[in-house]
């Protein structure tokens, strides 16, 4: 806003209001806003938490059945098991609007599988590389879900972050300074009213004297 451009007339009054009034109208639209972000901050922030708990005990799980496994079939059974898998475990990465945010939103594919789809066959395994086949399944599902949340949790922060700096920016420089300006503007034009009045009224003593041939 260049304030040396509004003249102290009616047609500036208009437009500081204007802007007044919009300035106020995207405060409260950002305040409330950065409300709702805080609070699916929260609950972002404490299912982030639950999750990596539940993370790291699915790997303490995961890693109990591959020793298992390993003991069982031999480090070379485990890792040819392994290899027989002919599809990798990804996912699938898109976007959630949560109060004009876009959170990360991932959805895994091909993480679980069918003993068909896992490839080494049932005939020359035994069911602890099912077991340990099945928690590491789990555990990836649980890694994908915690980088979900944590990374939903970093992007509201830094959204969070920049919204408050635009309403602390509204109420402690915009607001105020155009509230000082539409004063600044009623105040003078009240002086011109007063100049123009005390003008008329000695315009009308001079034409009074006049009449009267003083």
């Amino acid at each position: 806003m260049v304030v040396d451009e509004i003249k102290p007339t009616r047609a500036g009054l208009l437009i500081v209001k204007r802007r007044l009034a919009l300035a106020e109208r995207v405060h409260r639209l950002l305040s409330m806003k950065l409300d709702g972000m805080m609070l699916e901050l929260v609950r972002l922030t404490e299912e982030a938490a639950e999750e990596r708990q539940a993370l790291e005990e699915r790997y303490a799980g995961a890693q109990e059945m591959a020793a298992t496994a390993a003991m069982m079939e031999g480090a070379t059974g485990v890792l040819l098991a392994a290899l027989s898998v002919e599809t990798s475990p990804s996912y699938v990465a898109g976007h959630k609007n949560v109060f004009g945010v876009r959170l990360p939103d991932l959805e895994p594919v091909m993480v679980r599988k069918t003993l068909d789809q896992r490839g080494y066959g049932i005939l020359g395994t035994s069911s602890v590389i099912d077991d340990a086949a099945d928690a590491y399944e789990e555990l990836l599902e649980a890694i994908i879900a915690t980088a979900e949340r944590e990374g939903g949790v970093r992007q509201l922060l830094d959204d969070i972050e920049k919204t408050r700096r635009r309403v602390n920016a509204l109420e402690f420089k915009v607001i105020p300074e155009l509230t000082e300006l539409r004063r600044f503007i009623d105040d003078q034009r009240d002086e011109m009213e007063r100049q123009e009045w005390t003008r008329l009224r000695r315009i009308k003593k001079i034409k009074a004297k006049r009449g009267t041939g003083l």
